[in-house]
C-alpha cells in the first residue's frame, strides 16, 4: 500500500465584531462544490503546521496564530489514503479576495459551520476545537 497523501488546514475562527461570539471560516471550493476548513496538501520538506499556515493564507488571504492540535482527519481520495493534520487557529488580519480555487469565504457561528461542512467527518474538528475552549473562558 503507498504512503498516505498528507495534507494540514486549520479550524480558522475570529471574534465576531457584532456580538464577540466566536465565528468559524469556512471556504468554498468550486472543484469540488464544497465546504471546508481550509487545508492542502504539504509540499516537499513543509512541516503539518507549515503546511496548515500557508494553506489558510492562500485559501483566506488571512494570517493566524496557531493553537490547539486537533484530531487528523484520515480517510480515502480516490482509493487512496489521505491524512489531513488540523489546528485551531485565530485570524490575526488579512483580507480575503476570490480565487480559482477557493471562490467564497464565509464566516459562521459553530452551529451553522457544523450544518454547511459537506463532509460529516469534518465536524469532527469542529467538536474538538470547541471543546478546547479556544476564548480562554
Amino acid at each position: 500500500m503507498s504512503d498516505p497523501v498528507r495534507a494540514a488546514g486549520c479550524v480558522l475562527w475570529r471574534r465576531s465584531r457584532h456580538h464577540g461570539d466566536i465565528e468559524i471560516c469556512l471556504v468554498h471550493r468550486p472543484r469540488y462544490d464544497d465546504w471546508s476548513f481550509p487545508k492542502g496538501k504539504l509540499k516537499r520538506g513543509e512541516t503539518a503546521l507549515e503546511g496548515a499556515l500557508r494553506e489558510v493564507l492562500e485559501e483566506t488571504g488571512h494570517h493566524c496564530a496557531p493553537g490547539a492540535v486537533l484530531p487528523t482527519a484520515r480517510y480515502l481520495v480516490n482509493g487512496r489514503s489521505k491524512e489531513v493534520s488540523y489546528w485551531a487557529a485565530e485570524a490575526t488580519d488579512g483580507v480575503f479576495v476570490p480565487n480559482d480555487e477557493v471562490d467564497r469565504l464565509a464566516w459562521l457561528s459553530p452551529p451553522v459551520a457544523r450544518a454547511r461542512l459537506t463532509r460529516p467527518g469534518d465536524r469532527c474538528q469542529l467538536d474538538a476545537f470547541l471543546k478546547s475552549d479556544p476564548s480562554g473562558a
